[in-house]
């Protein structure tokens, strides 16, 4: 059984989650203590028992302590087996923080693996269903998974009522990787405004127009407007493209890199303001040279530990960072090494 400590680095759900989809991947049990010690509400919330109960359905695993408010949690695993699953987030609940750590696992499964969940594709705090479609999947297809994502509906806080389904294929193995210097070829985004009025998403788009043109960019944007949605809402997903990029697998096969930014409309924030947000963040990731912006350098480290042999360049090092090479470590015994300091550009390797 390998301890965890629940309260290490960030101590978040994070830590939670990709314990859960590593124990599962490995087959090797987990004790997971102090989980969020150190947050003003201890314990699991909602978001992590759905993403606790959606791996042990996906490996059979036999469970401990799960349960809202719980701080200690044992996860033992059982087999991969596919299947088709489906999991309410209840109201908005994140639906793409349960899906990354199921992503981890289920292409590992011995058959194909579906799941659709219903929640918050748009909510504070998790990424965007947009940027999981237009970020972190081409990432993962170019270092051999198979996935397709089709988001049916959106869910907005607080009533949710999005619908995401994925279809995960199995894969044999990942072969070692290297992210390193971005190229930007073009830069594409997503605004939407579900319940509200159309021109909300297009004030959106236009103001991340502005911003990215004053840095000497163009911006191909799509502009999306909906009243199928149980609450209003907005948002803006931007990423970049590059033809050919930096990164490469094991075999030589050429990686497609990309980063990406997003923002979240809210009540008494104009939309010219979240535009501008995701623009901006966009040109901090892109002044870094970094092949990964910092949300991905979070979720990548699990596919490192799976490939060995790896390297990425992320545009900042963040705790979550620090936090998921910890676990990692503990669960499938990789050497993890980092060159840069916190909220700086970062060099990251496995062994």
């Amino acid at each position: 059984m390998i301890e965890i400590d629940g309260s290490y680095g960030e101590g978040g759900g994070a830590l939670v989650r990709i314990s859960a989809a590593l124990s599962a991947l490995t087959g090797k049990s987990i004790h997971i203590t102090d989980i969020r010690a150190g947050r003003p509400k201890k314990g699991l919330m909602p978001q992590h028992l759905n993403a606790l109960k959606s791996v042990a359905l996906l490996s059979n695993a036999s469970c401990q302590g799960l349960e809202v408010g719980s701080t200690e949690v044992t996860f033992q695993p059982g087999e991969l087996v596919g299947g088709d699953f489906k999991l309410d987030m209840g109201t908005a609940g994140s639906m793409t923080l349960v899906l990354q750590s199921f992503l981890i696992t289920a292409a590992f499964a011995r058959d194909p693996v579906k799941i659709t969940l219903s929640g918050g594709s748009d909510v504070r705090w998790s990424p965007p269903a947009d940027y999981l479609s237009n970020v972190t999947l081409p990432i993962l297809k170019s270092i051999g998974y198979n996935i397709e994502l089709k988001l049916l509906q959106r869910g907005h806080y607080p009533r949710g009522g999005g619908v995401l389904e994925a279809v995960i294929h199995p894969v044999k193995d990942i072969s070692p990787f290297h992210l390193l210097d971005l190229k930007v070829d073009r830069i594409k985004g997503i605004s939407h405004a579900v319940k509200l009025p159309e021109h909300v998403a297009l004030r959106q788009a236009q103001a991340a127009k502005d911003a990215l043109q004053k840095a000497g960019y163009q911006l191909e944007i799509e502009v999306q407007h909906s009243d199928e949605s149980l609450s209003p809402g907005s948002g803006i997903v931007l990423w970049t493209e590059g033809e050919d990029g930096t990164g490469s697998s094991a075999d030589g096969e050429l990686i497609n890199i990309r980063v990406g930014s997003s923002s979240i409309g809210e009540p008494g924030k104009r939309a010219e303001v979240v535009g501008k947000q995701a623009a901006d963040e966009l040109l901090y990731f892109i002044s870094g040279n970094a092949a990964l912006d910092k949300y991905m350098g979070d979720q990548i480290i699990p596919y490192m530990a799976m490939a060995g042999n790896s390297t990425v360049k992320t545009a900042e090092l963040t705790e979550h960072t620090i936090t998921n090479i910890y676990v990692t470590e503990k669960i499938t015994g990789r050497n993890f090494e980092y060159e840069g300091k916190l909220g700086e550009p970062a060099l990251i390797r496995v062994n």
